[in-house]
């Protein structure tokens, strides 16, 4: 796969941190860079993944969002109680 070459720009302070964690990892900013976006586009489409299922089950089952959040409400009460 071939190379393109791309501008990004961020802010001074953003671009210092990256820098010092490339420094850091002894690694190019250009590495870095190339791995949190490979990271974030994976994570992604986990995240896609998660919702289509959970999106599936409840279609299945008639869940909806109140359900879950009632749900979410009581074991944070029951939890808070123990």
């Amino acid at each position: 796969m071939a190379a393109m070459t791309v501008n990004v720009s961020f802010q001074a302070e953003l671009l210092s941190e990256i820098d010092a964690e490339a420094k850091r990892e002894a690694r190019s900013r250009s590495e870095l860079l190339r791995e949190a976006a490979r990271l974030y586009v994976e994570r992604q489409r986990r995240w896609d993944s998660i919702f289509r299922i959970g999106g599936g089950i409840a279609r299945e089952t008639g869940l909806t969002e109140g359900d879950v959040l009632a749900e979410v409400a009581a074991f944070r009460r029951e939890r808070r109680g123990q």
